[in-house]
């Protein structure tokens, strides 16, 4: 995972993607709480990184930042996320150094010493070189993230190469496993580790033949951009949840002006902005399909349990641990105020009754595969001929109300009587948006 922050290359290409490029660099910049100087940067950098992905398109795909998208139109969210974490992974020192002491190890293992005497070697005379504490941290950050294993042995340890799961698999399993991680990567939730992972191992393949391996049998298209970008998020806010620490981040609710706001380190150039500095114990993240958002549900030591949503979360830290006993009684209570919650919700317990009519007497109900599919813990309490009632007791109707609406004329609202006027309300809404306004259409 990356050891460097993006949290603005994040909403970059969320407001990139949300607005198809309506807002010009000044909007844009307004919106992000960066100067205009800063947006370009941004954009040239991307560009580049672009450029080096797709050598091989024509140049005209190779001018618009937009290209990238549609670039090809199934493969659209992969190169979105995976350039982001090229981009921002490692500072050019790092990725520089770390290459060096991939290559090294790629012949023998080595001890720390050893591979700082490589590492000095195979850097470029014009940079910095490093000693033995920066590598030692390069060894550490490699080992955790599973690229490098120490071997058997006595002290000082040898560091080799993490590949002999790879190794031992001929291509036809490789093959195999590629198009499962595939699968899995673009059908599941969270997804950042699979195509990660599915790069790599393309990659492998394909320098190990001759042949271009890793045929694309599957196609794919996902609408939610933002929920493939939010989760780099989640990797962090998992590892707090489990080590029960706090987090600290800079807040931007859905209603603020700015999504973003640049680290001001020259009091001239202070800008103000809309975000709000939170600090809360994790507890449990949870994934709203039906808008494709991830939500932090939090502990504040202020105002009991919060709900974030992630896309409004930016340089996020960890922060002191809390003590077991504690984090696991405020676990519970959250379980307990979220028991009913059609999504995260916590107001008060109602009764949700809705008629749903069968789409006909003749080939599959649809509608009542879909309720029994999606209806999570409701049930189905009367059947007729033509129809069906369900329902369901939640925490409110505001969340289950998308759900509802999404049925259109098929279903019927019955009870609680608030939440009937409401749809009623509602539809004769969405009515008005229809009729003429010349009287002779």
């Amino acid at each position: 995972m990356a050891r460097e922050s993006f949290d603005k290359e994040v909403q970059f290409l969320r407001m990139f993607v949300l607005t198809s490029g309506a807002y010009s660099r000044q909007q844009f910049a307004e919106r992000l709480g960066i100067s205009v100087h800063t947006f370009d940067k941004t954009l040239r950098r991307l560009k580049e990184i672009i450029a080096t992905m797709y050598q091989q398109a024509p140049d005209a795909q190779q001018k618009e930042f937009a290209d990238m998208l549609r670039y090809s139109y199934f493969d659209s969210t992969e190169p979105m996320l995976l350039f982001l974490f090229r981009a921002k992974s490692l500072k050019e020192s790092e990725s520089q150094r770390i290459a060096a002491l991939l290559a090294a190890l790629n012949e023998q293992p080595l001890t720390a010493i050893e591979l700082l005497e490589a590492c000095s070697k195979g850097i470029p005379s014009e940079a910095a070189l490093p000693d033995e504490k920066t590598i030692r941290n390069d060894l550490k950050y490699l080992e955790e993230v599973g690229v490098i294993i120490k071997t058997s042995g006595s002290r000082p340890y040898r560091y080799r190469i993490h590949n002999a799961f790879i190794d031992e698999l001929s291509q036809d399993e490789l093959i195999d496993l590629y198009d499962f991680i595939d699968v899995m990567a673009n059908t599941q939730v969270p997804s950042v580790q699979g195509y990660l992972l599915r790069d790599g191992l393309k990659k492998h393949m394909n320098r190990n033949s001759a042949e271009l391996t890793a045929v694309e049998p599957f196609l794919y298209k996902y609408q939610y951009y933002s929920r493939i970008l939010d989760e780099a998020h989640l990797s962090g806010l998992l590892s707090a949840i489990t080590q029960r620490r706090k987090v600290q981040f800079l807040y931007f609710s859905p209603k603020a002006g700015q999504s973003y706001a640049s680290k001001n380190t020259n009091p001239l150039f202070e800008r103000e902005m809309e975000g709000k500095l939170q600090k809360a114990l994790p507890l449990q993240i949870v994934y709203d399909h039906q808008y494709g958002r991830w939500y932090l549900l939090a502990y504040d030591s202020r105002h009991g349990i919060r709900k974030f949503r992630v896309e409004g979360m930016t340089q996020i830290e960890h922060d002191e641990p809390v003590d077991s006993s504690f984090f696991n009684e405020q676990k519970l209570d959250l379980e307990k105020r979220i028991k009913l919650s059609w999504v995260i919700d916590t107001g008060n317990a109602v009764t949700v009754k809705v008629r749903f009519f069968n789409p006909g007497r003749t080939g599959p109900n649809f509608i009542k595969e879909r309720v029994l599919l999606q209806g999570q813990w409701g049930e189905i309490t009367e059947e007729q001929e033509d129809s069906f009632v369900y329902e369901i007791t939640v925490n409110g109707t505001t969340e289950i109300k998308p759900w509802i609406r999404s049925f259109g004329s098929s279903c019927e609202v019955l009870e609680p009587g608030e939440f009937r006027q409401e749809m009623i309300a509602e539809w004769k809404e969405l009515s008005g948006y229809y009729e003429p306004v010349r009287e002779n259409i």
